[in-house]
């Protein structure tokens, strides 16, 4: 058996690496980790199989590195502001280069810090898994065998049948790419879109977006999203939703993306086409059918404590599972939940009635609970209090270009069920919401509680 915490690179044949693993984990982010560290304190022999870096999506190829290019969009926003507070100012340029070499510089340490950590924790089978049965994993034509498996694989850009897709670059492109292109279409009006061009556009691109939908953001209260579209229009984005795209053609210009909207057949020429149109799970090469995994080819088919309904060895967190929100903190809740059934056998389900989070345009749209029509589908009598705060004293002071809000209080019991807020520094002050939300306390108290003044949570009291 080779030492507790090594790593079997993915080109190494041993006949000394483990057959049996109380734990085996396919993917190496944060659902994969979420569930080690349950298992690793509590003694289990755990298998991390990965093939890409350590870390997963978020840290090397989403959330993390993209916050970089966030930061550079916001110093460029706050330049773009300064006149306003009598600061005068040259025309700035991003230096498109230097930021890529920024982001990567700040992210590099990642992958060796994760796998250091997945050693500490277990053994390292480098290569991409596939079910061989129901407890057996084959790795580069090794089998192991594993009491639990859980599927941590992630997620990928979602495909799109448009003839000409394989001219599109995906997210990762975009945070590796030090050329900075003229002109970008985003096909799809999702996260990835809206967050990406407000840094292009800042930088100096031309941006289109492309949604099939009639709303960009389809998940998001659609006034919320209202207000964030007009300020990504004063950007100088263009925005098209209600598009079916129809073909992308490389020609000698660049790419030409041929859609329909309005009735229309209009074209667009751009240095590159980015699909924006979201991700789905990592699931397809697991060969699930071999362990009696029941799926529908797009997502696996589990109950409400993260188990397979046909195999009760396997389990699936992050964002392989197809209904939660694809974020970070859940991966990680999700796998701590899984690692907990495993370890005690429990029948801990998780809970995502109050998931703060954010849209990191700039300035970034935050959002916790209910839409204003789920409210209504679910039957709520609800009081909505939309907030336009372009005109409050503390928008004006800090030069804000868009401050937006919409609360809804379950008029029965007084307590918040969704809180939307455009600018206004909500992807902080969403977290007050999430945190009343959470522990039960009502509006009333929320409205009446002290705030530092003067400060933009000080405002809360008329945001509800």
């Amino acid at each position: 058996m080779i030492p507790h915490g090594a790593t079997w690179l993915l080109n190494e044949r041993s006949n000394d690496v483990r057959e049996s693993y109380d734990v085996i984990i396919v993917g190496g982010g944060n659902a994969g980790f979420g569930v080690s560290a349950v298992a690793h304190e509590a003694g289990k022999s755990i298998a991390f199989i990965e093939a890409r870096e350590f870390g997963g999506t978020c840290p090397n190829r989403g959330c993390t590195p993209k916050k970089v290019l966030v930061a550079a969009a916001h110093a460029m926003h706050e330049i773009e502001q300064a006149p306003v507070h009598g600061i005068e100012v040259s025309k700035p340029k991003l230096n498109w280069a230097k930021l890529i070499e920024r982001e990567k510089d700040l992210i590099g340490f990642i992958p060796d810090a994760m796998l250091e950590l997945a050693r500490k924790r277990g053994d390292v089978l480098r290569g991409t898994a596939r079910f061989v049965g129901p407890n057996d994993i084959e790795i580069n034509d090794h089998v192991i065998h594993g009491k639990d498996i859980v599927i941590a694989t992630g997620s990928k850009p979602r495909p799109l049948p448009i003839p000409g897709a394989e001219h599109m670059i995906t997210s990762d492109e975009v945070l590796s790419d030090a050329t900075l292109p003229k002109e970008v279409v985003f096909i799809g009006g999702g996260v990835i879109a809206m967050e990406f061009s407000h840094v292009y556009a800042r930088a100096g691109v031309q941006v289109t977006i492309l949604e099939a939908l009639p709303q960009l953001l389809p998940r998001m209260d659609g006034d919320a999203v209202a207000a964030l579209k007009a300020e990504t229009e004063r950007l100088g984005v263009v925005v098209k939703t209600g598009v079916s795209v129809m073909a992308i053609e490389k020609t000698l210009e660049g790419l030409g993306v041929q859609f329909e909207h309005d009735g229309r057949s209009q074209s667009v020429l751009a240095e590159r086409v980015v699909n924006g149109a979201g991700r789905i799970a990592n699931i397809d090469g697991l060969n699930l059918d071999a362990a009696n995994v029941e799926h529908d080819g797009l997502r696996i088919l589990i109950n409400d404590t993260m188990q397979s309904i046909s195999n009760s060895s396997v389990w699936v967190a992050g964002d392989a599972v197809a209904h939660s929100v694809q974020l970070s903190p859940i991966a990680t809740y999700e796998g701590q939940i899984v690692g907990n059934n495993i370890v005690h056998g429990r029948a801990k389900r998780a809970d995502y009635s109050v998931i703060p989070s954010a849209i990191y345009t700039v300035p970034a749209l935050s959002t916790v609970g209910l839409t204003e029509a789920e409210a209504k589908e679910n039957g709520l009598d609800v009081s909505v209090t939309v907030s336009d705060m372009s005109g409050w004293f503390s928008t004006k002071t800090y030069a804000e270009t868009a401050a937006w809000s919409k609360v809804l209080v379950d008029k029965n019991n007084d307590q918040i069920v969704g809180a939307h807020i455009l600018g206004h520094h909500g992807d902080e002050l969403i977290h007050l919401f999430a945190l009343a939300m959470r522990h039960g306390i009502s509006a009333s108290d929320l409205k009446s509680s002290l705030y530092a003044f003067p400060t933009f949570a000080a405002d809360m009291k008329s945001l509800i």
